[in-house]
């Protein structure tokens, strides 16, 4: 039997969750190319950014692809992945998309890994896009860009868009084109990836692995009925999580991942103004169904939703009392952290083990978010190093 290769990548929502100050807000640029830098030394697969715009403490991914043009002249072997072209049209025409990631191919010598989503709350409001047709949208998306890539008369017409025959350039260098891939939260999605012959991108935040495996059985059954949208079919399985790797628990415990995990999970619905219980109802495993009403933003006062301080769910309990002001143990925050195999936060012995679970379900590539919410520089730097030098040599290939 013939083992996949696994690959540890790096996952960068180029965040920053101190207060605004210009001078720090600059420099999270000069920190991920420092970060980049690192992984490219180090051996990770791929380095991976996100697109969002207006996203605040957040995220500073506002022009994905200018960052990884300036990674890719700063690096030689790490792939670099866009895991959220924001695919409705409104946001990026098909076109743009092509021609944008054909050009950091080219400029990264046949490095780009290419992913679409369909985005949601405040940046729907902000392009004016229209909920219900970003699903179609997305679809098409994933259709057009592999044959602007490879005709060199390339036309479209549907209910959807009209675009008129052009020889879209540039071409990339892969061949025949990049690989594609879909970021990937319900069901539905699952099935739609498989059905076009892209990767995945999921996300776990803390739910439990047995959630993420009843995602893959979608996906398999969108693979057994698959049209590729490209020339070739991309079965790969990527997952977000977040890591912070130790020599030491203490060495974990200082540098305050955990509490920065708890605090990610609850600015992202108040930083895109989505209802706070779609996150939550994921993390008890209950996954929502194609519903774009679901991703919609909404007012400040329905973004909440029920706070229990009393929560059956230990890391839901923690959530809450994170999010009504309350200071959060470092202790307590990782005992509950530890508990949880799809948060990799700990010493090299955790962090390994957590790795295999996910390795054990049918993982490709494991998306390692290393700098999020209040962790330092150095630490991140720190937290990279133990990896690469004793995970990555042991886990990957």
């Amino acid at each position: 039997m013939t083992t996949r290769p696994f690959a540890l990548d790096i996952f960068s929502e180029l965040q920053r969750a101190d207060p605004v100050d210009p001078s720090r807000e600059h420099q999270v640029f000069f920190d991920a190319l420092e970060q980049a830098r690192l992984a490219d030394q180090l051996g990770f697969g791929c380095w991976w950014t996100v697109e969002h715009h207006g996203a605040t403490r957040f995220s500073y991914s506002s022009v994905p692809e200018l960052m990884l043009a300036a990674i890719a002249q700063q690096t030689q072997n790490i792939h670099l992945g866009h895991s959220g072209v924001l695919a409705p049209f409104e946001i990026n025409h098909p076109i743009r998309v092509a021609e944008r990631a054909a050009f950091v191919d080219v400029l990264s010598g046949g490095r780009l890994e290419l992913g679409l989503a369909r985005s949601g709350g405040t940046e729907w409001d902000a392009f004016g896009v229209d909920p219900d047709q970003s699903r179609a949208q997305l679809r098409a998306a994933l259709e057009m860009i592999p044959r602007m890539w490879t005709e060199d008369a390339f036309e479209w017409s549907d209910a959807l868009i009209s675009i008129p025959e052009r020889n879209v350039l540039p071409k990339p260098v892969q061949d025949p084109h990049p690989p594609l891939w879909q970021t990937c939260t319900s069901p539905d999605s699952f099935r739609m990836a498989g059905e076009l012959g892209v990767g995945v991108l999921a996300t776990t935040l803390f739910a439990p692995l047995r959630t993420l495996t009843s995602l893959f059985d979608e996906y398999a059954k969108g693979l057994a009925q698959v049209r590729p949208a490209g020339r070739f079919v991309n079965d790969q399985k990527a997952v977000f999580t977040f890591m912070h790797c130790g020599e030491s628990r203490q060495e974990v415990l200082d540098s305050g991942a955990a509490e920065s995990a708890l605090w990610f999970v609850n600015a992202a619905p108040e930083v895109f103004r989505v209802p706070r219980s779609v996150w939550i109802d994921a993390i008890r495993g209950d996954l929502a169904d194609n519903d774009p009403g679901a991703t919609r933003s909404v007012d400040s006062d329905e973004i909440r939703g029920e706070i229990d301080l009393n929560d059956p769910v230990p890391v839901i309990r923690l959530l809450n009392r994170q999010l009504s002001g309350e200071t959060i143990d470092p202790e307590e925050a990782l005992d509950v952290l530890e508990d949880i195999e799809s948060v990799v936060i700990g010493d090299v012995d955790t962090c390994r083990r957590k790795i295999e679970g996910f390795r054990a379900i049918g993982v490709d590539r494991l998306m390692c978010l290393m700098s999020f919410g209040y962790i330092r520089q150095a630490d991140v730097l720190r937290s990279m190093r133990v990896t690469g030098k004793r995970l990555i040599p042991e886990l990957t290939g």
